[in-house]
């Protein structure tokens, strides 16, 4: 699942101008904003996704995914006690904080609760020694992480978000960011991110996701804010989509308060869901053809997709969706396993919506130096 989203992003296009000027996008009162339909991997609609902003406590997903991924490696275990360091327990005391003190162990699984729920800072301190020693050396990894999930316009420098002119973001980085660790670590993000309030050391403190308590399908995920970011949002909903369940991811970043953040993060994911749908085009494994074989061991290969492919699209508009598919011809052996054999693009009134590539799904391999000569004199004359 970690390539994922690697893999799609450089073969799926995002709506086209045509498909999107069909329905105007809403007015958003933020500085940028962005909605992604995560089962496609597809941004339905967006405004300044590339300015560069101060992600504020939105920094906390890519502390709270490297925790996930320390976990899942065994390096950390969630019962596992940590020691609070003076540096952690002094971490700016006019923010978001969970309250831990030196001299009071506090578990993994307590310093995720504070870190999700509570945005407390001191946790994300905590957690960063915990994992990498110390939270510059964290924040080496964070940066390294961003570089292999393909964020090229963000970095970090802390691992809280607390005002820095070298930690910054874009809402198309925040997104994928977000969809990663839905995707890769989807049960730390059912058991953290809708849990809507959190009590430690005798202090209750909300989840500041207002989104949780006003709309059921919303599961997560940050809230942000600083002096100079504003309040930004975050959030994710799940709702049903035919058979199954569709995902989206709303950003909006740099709104005037609390209030305004919840509000147009709802408009976006009530817009995007209302007004567009999206559709499974092909399953992992499904044969889209079974092209000639030269100078191989057998005659033909199929060719198709190694995961089930989605669109999304304006509602009422599938049913003009057309495939054409371009191959590599003449295919010669030996062919690969994955390889890839072609491209289909998904035409929408004359007009590329999607662009996939089309892959080999078994192993061709050469012929006999009789076959090759025999296929080598039949190609002259094809």
């Amino acid at each position: 699942m970690k390539k994922f989203l690697a893999t799609i992003a450089v073969s799926l296009l995002t709506m086209t101008a045509a498909v999107a000027q069909s329905l105007p996008a809403p007015t958003i009162a933020s500085k940028s904003w962005l909605l992604l339909d995560v089962t496609s991997n597809q941004v339905i609609a967006a405004q300044e996704p590339a300015l560069r902003v101060e992600p504020a406590s939105l920094t906390k997903i890519m502390t709270a995914y490297l925790v996930f991924a320390a976990l899942k490696d065994k390096k950390l275990d969630l019962n596992q006690s940590v020691n609070v360091s003076t540096r952690a327990w002094k971490v700016d005391g006019s923010s978001s904080k969970m309250f831990i003190e030196p001299n009071k162990p506090v578990t993994i699984n307590e310093l995720l609760y504070g870190l999700i729920v509570q945005s407390g800072n001191d946790a994300a301190v905590a957690l960063a020694e915990t994992v990498a020693g110390s939270e510059d050396a964290f924040v080496v990894q964070m940066n390294r992480e961003a570089e292999r999930m393909g964020l090229k316009a963000t970095h970090f420098a802390n691992p809280h978000g607390l005002p820095a002119k070298d930690n910054y973001s874009t809402a198309q980085d925040l997104s994928n960011l977000a969809a990663r660790l839905i995707l890769d670590y989807p049960d730390f993000y059912k058991t953290y991110y809708s849990t809507k309030s959190y009590t430690y050391n005798k202090i209750t403190q909300p989840n500041r996701n207002r989104l949780l308590l006003l709309d059921p399908t919303v599961d997560g995920m940050k809230t942000g804010h600083t002096k100079e970011a504003g309040y930004s949002l975050i959030s994710s909903a799940n709702r049903p989509n035919g058979t199954g369940q569709r995902r989206l991811i709303s950003v909006v970043i740099g709104t005037d308060s609390d209030q305004v953040r919840a509000q147009e993060s709802l408009k976006l994911l009530n817009w995007g869901y209302l007004n567009f749908d999206t559709l499974k085009l092909y399953e992992k494994g499904q044969a889209l053809a079974t092209p000639e074989v030269w100078k191989g061991t057998q005659a033909q290969v199929k060719i198709g997709f190694d995961r089930d492919l989605y669109v999304t699209l304006p509602k009422g508009a599938a049913a003009k969706l057309k495939p054409a598919l371009e191959r590599k011809d003449p295919l010669v052996a030996p062919i690969a396993l994955n390889s890839k054999v072609g491209t289909v693009k998904m035409m929408l009134d004359g007009k590329a919506v999607a662009e996939f590539p089309v892959l080999a799904l078994e192993q061709v391999n050469q012929a006999s130096i009789f076959g090759r000569a025999w296929d080598s004199v039949r190609l002259m004359f094809k």
